[in-house]
């Protein structure tokens, strides 16, 4: 059971991407430009853990970033940017 909830954690954030992003990721993944999310996300999870709320794939100048926010388990909303080619936290932001 515990096996199941972490396989629907890793691939429910790919729910939330919208359609143009996702085949954009899906492009730039098969390209190898971006790291795959799970790896990335898998990367955050011990520092920032959390219920994911939202993710948004963006391109800033040269870079490929992936914002991402989440709710922690203090009830706390955080947005982090990351590169997506290398998974490198960028930012990271506490909303109001």
């Amino acid at each position: 059971m515990k096996r199941l909830l972490i396989i629907v954690a890793l691939l429910l954030p790919l729910l939330v991407i919208a359609a143009s992003d996702h085949e954009r990721a899906k492009a730039l993944l098969e390209s190898g430009e971006i790291l795959p999310l799970e790896q990335i996300l898998n990367n955050i999870r011990d520092e920032y853990p959390g219920r994911l709320l939202e993710i948004k794939l963006e391109q800033k100048k040269n870079r490929v970033i992936y914002e991402v926010e989440l709710l922690d388990t203090e009830g706390k909303v955080w947005e982090l940017k990351l590169d997506a080619a290398t998974g490198e936290l960028l930012k990271r932001e506490l909303d109001d």
